[in-house]
């Protein structure tokens, strides 16, 4: 790859993950290297010092006793020789050693002692200082195979990385570490080597990458090439080494979102038009009879009269129900935007008991309402979430109409960031299919239901910027969750 950087492979590859599998290895070779090296380096050390010391000793007796002139320079020539040799000796191991550490140091694998292990004052330690070198090399080819493996999977895969090396170059720039194929593909730029030509590239994308720096995931819309592509972005902060880097990871998700578009509006088209067809139907047929009874008819006789009066209340119900349905669809489309306010979760728990407390009696339900007296604070339009929470108890409440012991609860909770009022019933629980079904305008599993309280509720809870979350084990207990950002 242009970009994948030997800083980052170093660190991708991961010592944590070689080393551990190779410590007896190493450290064997380490503790045979120094007990061997030490204990020939001492004898030899010391027999080359016991030998000048002697030679030293004698060349001063000679002289100072003797007018042997001869042996005495022969004794004086081999004391020198035993001098520069017991310096070549330790000159030479500390010259070895040497090349070894920067063998290490550089990662040179071609550093080669196998002459000096047959031939050399230390044949051990040339010995060791060959296995530590093929061992380290061996190291090596493994965590080159991991990058390679680690590579090409991060090649394949459709989701854009981008790998930035914080620590500026001296030309105080950032340098791209990593930049696969499909960031390339889906950002329409090369790979970038510099994180600031990139910037000057795509300065949006850039922007909305800096304000979730330190760490965080953000929807982006960017217009690039006159096309429009929605990204889902993650960024993630990382210290290797003392050295940080940034992972930037993203990927299109506008072809989902429109494919889901698509199923969402194929599922409302077919229960408008199921609705739709129900009152047409019938109000055509109806309106055939009515025409056929009055065609070339002066007089009606009382049978007749009544048939007439019951076909037209029929057409008359029908169309009122259409009307109601049109305008269901119409409250669906048309919510207020919401009127921020603080409020506390005790005050709207206080409320909506005050308000549902007189309908559960009716029903003979329990209905308890917790922390009416929690003071935390949260911003949100009361007249909507009271609708909201107002929808989701009635809904508890009719689930519950057939259970020996009826019971609806309202509590609150908090979680990291976010703030979740809880409706939960012991009623008969929604199927697993029926899960993903019950938030689609119109769709119902209740006698008589308009299928839209879920829908606005949704949506209300949309236009706050939260959700609903729904758990549910049939017949044993479910959880409708009104779930706020809470900060």
């Amino acid at each position: 790859m242009k970009n994948s950087g030997f800083n980052l492979r170093e660190r991708v590859a991961g010592g944590k993950v070689y080393f551990a599998n190779k410590p007896s290895t190493s450290k064997t070779s380490t503790f045979n290297l120094k007990s061997m090296f030490y204990k020939r380096f001492t004898f030899r050390l010391i027999s080359k010092l016991l030998l000048i010391n002697l030679l030293g000793y004698l060349l001063f007796y000679l002289i100072q006793n003797t007018q042997l002139w001869f042996t005495i320079i022969g004794v004086a020539l081999i004391l020198l020789g035993s001098i520069i040799s017991l310096y070549y000796y330790i000159n030479e191991i500390r010259s070895d050693i040497k090349r070894f550490i920067l063998a290490v140091k550089t990662r040179d694998h071609t550093l080669n002692f196998k002459n000096k292990a047959t031939k050399g004052s230390f044949p051990e330690l040339y010995e060791s200082f060959s296995e530590i070198l093929q061992v380290h090399k061996q190291i090596r080819m493994e965590q080159e195979a991991m990058f390679q493996l680690i590579k090409t999977i991060l090649e394949q895969v459709p989701v854009g990385v981008i790998v930035v090396n914080n620590t500026k170059t001296a030309q105080d720039n950032e340098e791209i570490a990593f930049f696969n194929q499909a960031a390339s593909s889906l950002l329409s730029v090369p790979a970038y080597k510099y994180w600031h030509r990139l910037k000057q590239h795509l300065p949006a994308f850039a922007n909305e990458i800096d304000q979730i720096s330190s760490g965080g995931k953000r929807f982006l819309e960017l217009k690039i090439q006159e096309k429009l592509i929605q990204l889902s972005t993650e960024v993630i902060p990382l210290n290797l080494y003392e050295k940080n880097y940034t992972i930037i990871s993203f990927q299109n998700i506008k072809d989902e979102i429109e494919q889901k578009e698509t199923e969402a509006w194929n599922r409302l088209i077919g229960v408008i038009s199921h609705e739709i067809l129900n009152s047409i139907t019938p109000i055509s047929s109806l309106s055939d009879t009515i025409n056929s009874m009055v065609t070339d008819r002066e007089n009606l006789d009382l049978e007749e009269m009544e048939d007439l009066k019951t076909a037209l209340q029929t057409i008359k119900r029908r169309s009122t129900g259409l009307l109601d349905f049109v305008k269901d669809y119409r409250l669906i489309a048309e919510l207020p935007t919401p009127n921020l306010e603080s409020h506390t979760i005790g005050e709207i728990l206080k409320h909506i008991k005050v308000l549902m407390q007189p309908f559960a009696k009716v029903k003979n339900v329990v209905l308890e309402v917790e922390q009416t007296s929690s003071k935390i604070t949260v911003q949100l339009d009361l007249k909507l979430i009271e609708q909201v929470l107002i929808n989701l108890i009635t809904n508890g409440i009719y689930a519950v109409e057939e259970n020996e012991n009826p019971h609806v609860s309202i509590s609150y909770r908090l979680e990291n960031t976010k703030l979740y009022i809880d409706v939960t019933d012991n009623g008969k629980g929604i199927a697993p299919e029926d899960l993903e079904k019950i938030f689609v305008p119109f769709y119902t599993t209740r006698k008589n239901g308009s299928g839209i309280g879920l829908t606005i509720s949704r949506n209300i809870m949309k236009m706050h910027r939260g959700s609903i979350e729904v758990v549910s084990t049939p017949n044993e207990q479910t959880t409708f969750s009104l779930v706020f950002n809470y900060v």
